[in-house]
């Protein structure tokens, strides 16, 4: 009986699959290639297609074949895994109505157009409408699933499961109390940061060579991971054989497409790592978006802004930017990718300041969704957040509200899972500091050689995609329980370092 089920379940599974690799395409083809006026034939391609992939899930034969495998698994711990995964997919939406669910994956296919436009220069106006209905979705959504919690922690927990507001409030105290003073001591007493080289025009065919240059370094193979330019950087792992990344490019700003390629980067190498077991499955890609932002952070700034790395990158950028770079030390571009600066764009902050900017999100959002907050008052709150956080005035609403895509995307309560990852990162690099001993990392991306990194990830956390609860890939990934304070004391350490305090 257990080989029948397991039949029937891969063939669930697969289906599923097809389904989730057409809106996926879709979605990538959207945000890269796709005609301005394409919006509304592929709206309708995409609730046709949701729909078609909830009734396929939610009836009762899957109902009857989860159950039975769930029973059946044993002590085959990948089959009690998948039915595990796709258990919570079906509970995650079958209490959700159909012709709900269908909907909303037409409202965000047209939400994020007009988020586009509007952040191109429409103002918040434009995008408002799409955003009071898709907040009022997740409302719904969220009392369905479980209408006696809270309905942004049951949104939080699509994301990163277990999570609950408690966490993230005192995570987010225990940061403020370490970032918030250092910053003030760095202002006061910091010793200076040259920085004015960084706005000068930067050849966009020479940035374009820059990224497919961290592509090689990252060892992402070109035969299974493609750079396409978008709004909004990002990451699709269509399979463990196909991931798509994406940058922008700006003529006056090289440090966002290097360190944005970096960092989805990162993602993609989780994506093409996991068990080839895994393909088709429920399995298949990250276990949660705290671990895989874990992953981005890692490459992006603790590989990617390290001395060592930036030692080995160093001949490659004089040699792409060799009139921008003249009279530049190495030392001094160094200090320059890592400054603690007050900035309105959270995909270019820097480290220190950058769990500020998701504060902002996650406090806003959370209101949004709880009915506090207005979605027409959202523009004037988030420029009194920044205000009071980073002590900046939002110029307009392409650098305010509307510069990042996620809302638009429906994916209210995954902010928070970059800061998260990024304390994840913190401490993973301390164990894996002490595991290869003092210096060896170091040695190892001066001379460009991730391999044994990458090795140690793989082991880690990547091979297994959705296969181990969170909570235990959590524990393997940072050699132990989560604890902040690896990541607070590393801010510490290298903003002491940085700024000679």
């Amino acid at each position: 009986m257990q080989n029948q089920t397991l039949t029937e379940l891969r063939r669930l599974e697969k289906q599923l699959y097809a389904y989730g690799y057409a809106q996926a395409l879709m979605s990538c083809d959207e945000a890269t290639a796709a005609p301005p006026c394409s919006e509304a034939g592929r709206a309708e391609a995409a609730e046709v297609l949701s729909r078609a992939a909830f009734d396929l899930l939610v009836n009762d034969d899957p109902a009857a074949l989860l159950r039975r495998a769930a029973a059946e698994a044993g002590d085959d711990a990948r089959m009690a895994a998948e039915a595990r995964e796709l258990q919570r997919r079906y509970d995650e939406i079958a209490r959700i109505p159909a012709e709900e669910y269908a909907a909303f994956t037409r409202l965000v296919q047209q939400a994020v157009p007009a988020w586009g436009r509007a952040k191109r220069g429409g103002g918040f106006a434009g995008f408002a409408p799409c955003l009071e209905q898709i907040v009022a979705a997740r409302r719904r959504q969220a009392a369905c699933f479980a209408p006696d919690r809270d309905p942004y922690e049951v949104l939080l927990d699509r994301y990163e499961r277990g999570l609950t507001i408690a966490d993230c409030d005192a995570f987010f105290d225990r940061l403020r109390q370490t970032i918030l003073p250092l910053l003030e001591e760095i202002r006061r007493r910091g010793k200076p940061v040259r920085t004015d080289f960084l706005d000068q025009d930067w050849p966009l065919d020479a940035q374009r060579r820059l990224a497919r240059a961290v592509m090689e370094i990252w060892g992402l193979d070109p035969d299974h991971c493609v750079l396409a330019e978008s709004e909004h950087p990002f990451t699709e792992g269509l399979w463990r054989g196909d991931v798509r990344i994406t940058t922008h490019y700006m003529p006056r700003d090289m440090v966002s497409s290097l360190y944005s390629v970096a960092h989805e980067g990162g993602h993609a190498l989780y994506e093409l790592n996991v068990d080839p077991a895994c393909d088709y499955t429920v399995l298949a890609g990250g276990a949660t978006m705290a671990l895989h932002e874990s992953q981005s952070r890692l490459f992006e700034n603790l590989v990617g802004r390290s001395r060592a790395f930036l030692r080995h990158l160093w001949p490659v950028l004089t040699d792409l930017f060799p009139a921008q770079l003249a009279g530049v030390s190495q030392e001094e571009f160094y200090r320059a990718v890592n400054r603690a600066e007050a900035g309105l764009i959270r995909t270019d902050a820097d480290e220190l300041t950058y769990s500020l900017h998701i504060m902002v999100r996650y406090e806003l959002e959370k209101e949004l969704i709880r009915g506090s907050l207005a979605v027409a008052d959202l523009p004037a709150a988030w420029n009194a957040k920044y205000k009071e956080y980073l002590g900046l005035d939002v110029p307009d609403d392409a650098r305010g509200v509307l510069q990042d895509i996620h809302w638009a995307c429906g994916d209210l309560g995954y902010f928070p899972s970059y800061a998260l990852g990024s304390a994840y990162a913190a401490q993973a690099w301390d164990d894996l500091d002490r595991q290869f001993g003092p210096g060896v990392l170091d040695g190892q991306l001066a001379a460009g050689n991730l391999a044994p990194l990458k090795a140690a990830l793989r082991d880690r956390l990547w091979q297994y995609g959705a296969a181990r609860e969170p909570a235990e890939l959590v524990r393997s990934l940072c050699g132990g329980s989560f604890d902040p304070a690896h990541y607070t004391d590393y801010l510490r350490r290298k903003y002491t370092d940085l700024y000679e305090l």
